[in-house]
Parts: C-alpha cells; structure tokens; sequence
C-alpha cells in the first residue's frame, strides 16, 4: 500500500477552538479519523501528523524522501515565510515524488500576506478553499496520479 504523509503545521492542532468562522468547528482528530478514512476508501496508508515547529516538519519532510512517501502537506503560517519548508518540500519532488499543498480556506480570499505561499511553487498541486474536503481531494490527487502511471 503506498504511504502518505500528511502534515499540518503551526496552530492546526487547535482546529475546531481557532476562528471556527475560517476553520471550521471539527478538530484535529477529526480530521485525522477523516484523512484516514479517505486513505483507506484510495487504498493508501495515510499517517496524519501535526507541529508547531518548524524544524520538525522539515524533518517529516526528509523522512517522506527517505521512505519514499508521498506528501500531503497544509504549511499553515509557513506556507508565507518558511524557505527552510520549501527547500525541503522542493527534495520531496526532486525525489519523483508527490506533494500536494493544502488549505482549509482559500488563501487567495484572505488577506494580502497569506496570499503568497513559498511552497505552491514546488508542489505537485494546490488545493484550498473547501475546508477539510481539500485533504480528501488531495489524497484522491495522489491516488489518481499514480493510477495514471506516476512513478515514485
């Protein structure tokens, strides 16, 4: 079964108590149970993981390269600043592997500093906007592209 990486970075394991007018009022275990659940219906091994530091995601980051694991990955605040992130999310594609950035809302919607993402411009794709259903899409992304012959 093919093994992908969810990661969520700072304040997504506040879900459901953070600004539940943007976010949503479902919670980080939630959307584990969710992504899991999704993984399993796509016929992959989903592992959801979530950090406030930064260094820690990098290090998923080098772990999904290293295993051989596709990314899911919602950068959260890091998505506008963190080149230490896209660096190391750029090897997860260097690697022929897949990383699909996410966003619970649609950062092109928000305000002007969350409108630039660092890590959009190495992902295999975006996906924003839809609330927890864009981890469901991102998964299906992935299942479809190696369905379709992607190589890892």
């Amino acid at each position: 079964m093919t093994h992908v990486l969810v990661l969520n970075g700072p304040n997504l394991g506040r879900l459901g108590v953070r600004e539940p007018e943007v976010y949503g009022s479902a919670s980080l275990p939630d959307l584990v149970a969710a992504a899991q659940g999704w993984g399993t219906e796509l016929g992959l091994d989903v592992d959801v993981r979530q950090t406030d530091d930064e260094s820690e995601i990098v290090g998923w980051l080098h772990e999904a390269v290293d295993t051989r694991s596709h990314v899911v990955i919602n950068p959260a605040a890091f998505t506008h600043y963190s080149y230490a992130l896209r660096d190391a999310a750029a090897q997860v594609g260097t690697a022929g592997l897949l990383l699909v950035e996410v966003h619970l809302s649609n950062p092109a919607a928000r305000e002007a500093f969350r409108q630039h993402s660092v890590v959009g411009p190495v992902a295999t794709g975006t996906v924003a906007g839809f609330g927890f259903r864009s981890y469901r899409y991102a998964l299906a992304a992935i299942a479809d592209a190696l369905a379709e012959g992607h190589q890892a």
